[in-house]
């Protein structure tokens, strides 16, 4: 299993939601972030005169992937999060040792991939 960890735009995330359900990932966790990397931040102009922000807003999604579709989520957030424009976002690939669903005790694959039956709703 994988975990991937995606920074991007804010105004990007229903795109990627949207992308991710169609190809069958809807769990996640998404986190407002903030952060910089090589776009440094904004410089704005004010009356006054140059102001900077150097830690942008940004969205987190954390995704836990069985690894045969690892790469299928990457290509689905990098395609629907991508502006070409600066500031896009990184995806990161950690490996997941274990997964455990807190309500049956179902682990691994079978934890992330359960569809509920009447008998366990």
């Amino acid at each position: 299993m994988k975990k991937i960890e995606a920074i991007i735009k804010e105004e990007r995330l229903d795109a990627v939601k949207k992308a991710l359900e169609a190809k069958g990932i809807l769990g996640m966790t998404v986190s407002e972030v903030v952060g910089r990397g090589r776009q440094k931040g904004l410089s704005l102009q004010w009356r006054a005169g140059e102001y900077r922000i150097d830690l942008l807003h940004k969205m987190k999604l954390e995704i836990v992937v069985d690894d045969a579709d690892c790469d299928m989520v990457i290509s689905t957030v990098t395609e629907a999060a991508r502006t070409g424009g600066i500031g896009d976002g990184m995806i990161f690939v950690l490996p997941v040792e274990h997964a455990i669903r807190i309500r049956t005790g179902e682990k691994d694959e079978t934890a992330l991939y359960h569809e509920p039956t009447a008998a366990s709703v």
